[in-house]
C-alpha cells in the first residue's frame, strides 16, 4: 500500500528540552512558591487530562486550597518548557522535504494551550499541513479515536498513513492498534509493533528513506 501521509508525535519525537522534565517542575512550582511535584504523579494526573484547554486541570488535582493558584502555575510550567525546549537536528527540513510528497501532520498529547505554545517557541506554527493536539478531542493517545482525528485531517486511510513517535505503547503500540504504520523513534530497542525505527540523531538523515521502503512493500 502506498503512503500517502506522513504524522508525527511532538515530545521527545521531534524535540527535547534542554533540562529534564523534573528539573522544568520544580522551577515552575519554585517560581510561583508551590510545593515540590514528583514527576511521576505530575503525568498521573497529566494522563487523566489529556482533553484540556490548559494544564491548570492538572494542577488543580496536585495542589491545595491554600496553595498558588493552578493557573499561576500551569503559566510557569508552560514557560519553563518553552524556554527549555530544542528541536531535533534537521526537523524543518525533513517536513519540508517530506511534504514534497505526502501531506504531513502532527498529533500530540496534551492540552491545547501547553502544545501550541511548544509550537510558537520552536517557531513552528505553520510547519505542518495539519496539527491535532488530544486536549480538542474526547481523547488522547493511545486511543483509536485519536490517530483517526489526525488520519481525518489529512484526509487519509489508515494504511497509507505513517506514524513516527517516540513512547513504546502510547505512541507505536497505540498506533499499529489503530491500523496505521509505524516508526519508532528510539535511543534503544524498538518494539515489535513498529515497521520500522530510527535512533532520535538520525531521524532527518533515515526517515525519508525508510518511508520510501514501505511503498516498495
Amino acid at each position: 500500500m502506498p503512503v500517502s501521509a506522513v504524522a508525527f508525535d511532538l515530545d521527545y519525537t521531534l524535540a527535547v528540552p534542554e533540562r529534564d522534565r523534573q528539573t522544568l517542575l520544580d522551577e515552575a512550582t519554585a517560581a510561583v512558591g508551590a510545593p515540590r511535584l514528583s514527576r511521576e504523579t505530575y503525568l498521573d494526573a497529566h494522563r487523566r487530562n489529556l482533553t484540556s484547554e490548559t494544564r491548570e486541570a492538572i494542577f488543580a488535582e496536585l495542589l491545595d486550597e491554600d496553595d498558588p493558584s493552578p493557573a499561576a502555575l500551569a503559566d510557569a510550567y508552560r514557560e519553563a518548557i518553552g524556554d527549555a525546549l530544542v528541536p531535533v537536528d534537521g526537523v524543518e527540513t525533513l517536513v519540508a522535504d517530506l511534504q514534497e510528497s505526502y501531506r504531513v501532520g502532527l498529533l500530540t498529547d496534551g492540552p491545547v494551550r501547553a502544545q501550541r505554545s511548544k509550537l510558537d517557541a520552536l517557531g513552528w506554527t505553520e510547519l505542518f499541513d495539519v496539527v491535532v493536539v488530544t486536549g480538542s478531542l474526547d481523547a488522547g493517545k493511545p486511543d483509536e479515536r485519536a490517530f483517526r482525528s489526525v488520519t481525518d485531517e489529512l484526509s487519509t486511510r489508515a494504511d497509507e498513513t505513517v506514524y513516527v513517535g517516540d513512547h513504546p505503547d502510547i505512541d507505536i503500540a497505540g498506533a499499529h492498534a489503530a491500523g496505521l504504520r509505524t516508526v519508532h523513534v528510539t535511543d534503544g530497542e524498538p518494539i515489535a509493533e513498529a515497521d520500522g525505527a530510527v535512533e532520535r540523531g538520525a531521524l532527518a538523515a533515515q526517515l525519508p528513506g525508510l518511508i520510501e521502503s514501505f511503498c516498495r512493500d
